[in-house]
């Protein structure tokens, strides 16, 4: 544990020479919301999508990528019909607009690979309507070079290797339609980094099937997510230890290294208190040392309607909250 804290240190020191990673942003959640309440919901009331003007504060600090969550049943409400004319003019008035400020957004159907809460793979939802609904969306961005499309969040809740067959033809859909556009690949049993070698709550572990999809185009990272509260699931304000941010993501990092693949860190957090702000940034310093196989990070969260989350980046009262110190090193050369 000493030689560990040392290291980490030592590379905090180093962190603040380092060059950012190709990508730095947050998680902008809003869109997604409501879905305990009879579905859809009101648009305004129970769910609503961020301004384009909001994202101006985190590209001020330095982020260049925002991750915009959305339901794939409000998109499209009918499996394999046409996309909701309403609602992809909302989603695109975002994307649109934020691409347009030189920002890059990465597409989250906020879904856990489900469809009102039926899983991807099953006889209701089967990979062919995933396809489908990837290929209309697709074709609807693929335009858009600032575009990325993020294949889904936190898959759960369904074999290992099914998740890997849903992904896979999703995958293909998009680039039958000849869209380049950066996929970004989760793991199954929410994609945590620390479980990626798991084998006994969520099935077949990710390290031994999400290696097998493939993108033809090979513009393709994994992305797995990360919080360092003692159940992972960063649901709490305390963290384990200042040095858990490295500890959780090193065994991760050598499977990208051996299998030669990289990835996104799609969601970080902790609370604002010392020793999450220790663990946050070892996290990132690892990220940076390891720049080879982490393109970058994005942090959990931001939007408009959080209120006091302890996650929460938006600014109160033009003032910056406690977390963006800590990740200000990050995000300027």
């Amino acid at each position: 544990m000493k030689r560990l804290l040392a290291t980490t240190l030592l590379a905090a020191a180093a962190a603040t020479h380092a060059a950012p990673l190709e990508w730095r942003g947050i998680s902008l959640s809003s869109a997604e919301w409501g879905e305990k309440l009879p579905f859809p919901g009101t648009y305004g009331k129970d769910y609503v999508y961020p301004s384009v003007a909001s994202t101006a504060y985190y590209q001020a600090q330095g982020m260049n990528l925002m991750r915009i969550a959305f339901r794939w049943e409000r998109l499209q409400p009918v499996l394999t019909g046409e996309l909701d004319a309403t609602e992809l003019a909302r989603l695109r008035a975002f994307v649109d607009g934020t691409t347009a400020r030189g920002l890059h957004v990465l597409l989250d159907p906020h879904n856990y690979a489900a469809y009102k809460d039926i899983h991807v793979g099953s006889p209701e939802v089967p990979h062919a309507a995933f396809a489908d609904f990837w290929r209309r969306l697709a074709l609807q961005f693929k335009d858009n070079a600032r575009v990325q499309f993020g294949l889904v969040n936190e898959p759960r809740n369904m074999p290992t290797e099914t998740w890997g067959q849903a992904a896979q033809a999703a995958i293909d859909a998009i680039r039958q339609t000849g869209a380049k556009n950066l996929i970004t690949l989760p793991g199954n049993g929410y994609t945590g980094a620390w479980s990626w070698f798991e084998s006994k709550w969520y099935g077949t572990p990710n390290a031994d099937v999400m290696g097998r999809v493939k993108d033809p185009l090979d513009n393709m990272v994994f992305e797995v997510h990360q919080y360092l509260d003692k159940d992972g699931s960063g649901t709490h304000t305390e963290c384990v230890s200042p040095t858990i941010g490295v500890e959780r993501l090193q065994r991760f990092t050598q499977w990208l290294k051996a299998n030669k693949r990289r990835a996104l860190l799609g969601e970080l957090g902790g609370g604002a208190n010392a020793v999450c702000e220790q663990a946050v940034t070892g996290a990132l310093n690892h990220l940076q040392a390891n720049a080879d196989v982490w393109t970058g990070w994005l942090w959990w969260a931001g939007g408009p309607t959080w209120g006091d989350y302890f996650l929460s980046l938006e600014p109160e009262g033009g003032k910056d909250k406690p977390q963006m110190r800590w990740l200000k090193p990050y995000l300027k050369d």
